[in-house]
C-alpha cells in the first residue's frame, strides 16, 4: 500500500474536525495587543470558568487559526498562574461543538482540581487544528530525518505519486507556539512565563508534538502530557520505519532528568492496541535518561480507545502530574 493511502488516512483518524470562535486578558472581555485582540466566546458551554477567543491568530509560520484561553471561574489578575498549552484545541471544552460530539473535559478538570486544593492555579492556551494539515503540523518532523535516506526518498515519491502534501511544519508549529503566541500569552494574561510554570498536552499526533515540544524547546517547557502518543507516526504497517525513528530521536534529544516531568500514557482499543509494544522502549529511554516514578509516567489504561472519552474519563492523572500543588 502507497504511504501516502497511509497519510490521507491518518489525516482522517486522527484530525478533530470542529472549528468554533473568540478569547481575554488581564481585563475580563478584551484582552490584548492591536493584533491581538481577544474575546469572550460566549456561546461555548463550559463547566466553569471563562473562554477567550482569538479567531485567526496572526502567524509567520504557520496556517492563521483560533486560539482560546480558559481561564478560571476566580482569574485575577492579582495572582500569578502556571500555563498550559494544549492541542487541537476545539475538542477540548465543548462537546455540543465538536465533530464526534465528545470532549476532554478540560474546564470541568481543571475547576475541579483547583476548586479542591489539589492542582496549582493555571490557564490553558487551546490551538485548534486545522484538519487538512493536522499531520503535518503535529508530526515531529526532525525523526523523519533518521530515517535511512533511501527510505525518506521512497516514502516522498509515494507521497508525491498520491498527490499528497509531504511539507513537514512541525518545526514551524513550535516556532508559532515558542516565538509568537507564548509571549502574547505572557504579556497578556498574569501568568508565570519561567520553565518551572509552562506545560504542554497532547493526544495521538499531539502527544507526538507535545514530546517533540519539550525535546526541542526544554528550556520553554518544564513537562509534557502526552497522552495515546502515536508512535507509528502515520497509519500502522508492517514495514513501518516511524517508531524506530522518534525512538532514536528522543533517544539523542529529550533532556536528562532533573528539571522536567515527562508524561506518557495508552490503551489497548481501536488505534491504541497499536501501542502497548511501544512501552517497553519508552520505559528504557526514561530509564537511560534518568527518569524515576516521581518525574515520568508511562501508564497502561486496559479497556480504553483512542477518543476523547477515554481520555476525558482520565485527564485528572497528567493534570496532577504536571501541576500539583505540593
Amino acid at each position: 500500500m502507497k504511504y501516502l493511502v497511509y497519510i490521507l488516512i491518518v489525516v482522517f483518524t486522527f484530525s478533530c474536525k470542529n472549528e468554533n470562535p473568540n478569547t481575554g486578558g488581564n481585563s475580563e472581555n478584551d484582552a490584548t495587543s492591536s493584533t491581538h485582540q481577544f474575546k469572550r466566546a460566549e456561546n461555548t458551554k463550559l463547566f466553569e470558568g471563562k473562554l477567550m477567543r482569538l479567531d485567526s491568530f496572526p502567524s509567520k509560520y504557520i496556517q492563521p487559526r483560533p486560539v482560546d484561553i480558559w481561564l478560571p471561574e476566580d482569574y485575577s489578575i492579582e495572582k500569578k498562574y502556571s500555563v498550559l498549552y494544549m492541542h487541537d484545541g476545539q475538542m477540548l471544552f465543548d462537546s455540543t461543538t465538536t465533530w464526534n460530539k465528545q470532549e476532554w473535559k478540560v474546564d470541568e478538570w481543571a475547576a475541579q482540581l483547583m476548586n479542591e486544593g489539589k492542582a496549582k492555579d493555571f490557564i490553558v492556551v487551546a490551538i485548534h487544528n486545522i484538519p487538512e494539515i493536522r499531520w503535518q503540523d503535529l508530526f515531529p518532523q526532525k525523526a523523519f530525518k533518521l530515517i535511512d535516506k533511501s527510505v525518506q526518498e521512497k516514502l516522498l515519491s509515494e507521497s508525491a505519486n498520491a498527490n499528497i502534501d509531504t511539507k513537514f511544519n512541525g518545526d514551524n508549529y513550535l516556532n508559532f507556539l515558542v516565538k509568537e503566541l507564548k509571549p502574547i500569552i505572557d504579556n497578556t494574561y498574569s501568568v508565570y512565563p519561567n520553565k518551572e510554570n509552562t506545560f504542554v498536552m497532547g493526544s495521538s499526533m499531539g502527544g507526538l508534538m507535545s514530546m517533540y515540544a519539550v525535546a526541542e524547546y526544554s528550556d520553554v517547557f518544564g513537562g509534557a502530557a502526552c497522552i495515546s502518543t502515536h508512535w507509528v507516526g502515520a497509519a500502522p504497517r508492517e514495514d513501518n520505519p516511524m517508531p524506530d525513528a522518534i525512538f532514536s530521536y528522543m533517544e539523542n534529544n529529550l533532556p536528562k532528568a532533573g528539571s522536567h516531568k515527562l508524561y506518557f500514557d495508552y490503551g489497548n482499543q481501536t488505534l491504541d492496541q497499536h501501542y502497548p509494544q511501544y512501552a517497553p522502549r519508552v520505559d528504557a529511554i526514561l530509564k537511560e535518561k534518568g527518569y524515576t516514578n516521581e518525574d515520568s509516567k508511562n501508564l497502561f489504561f486496559e479497556g480504553t480507545d483512542h477518543s476523547e472519552n477515554s481520555w476525558n474519563a482520565r485527564l485528572d492523572q497528567p493534570l496532577l502530574f504536571l501541576l500539583n500543588k505540593n
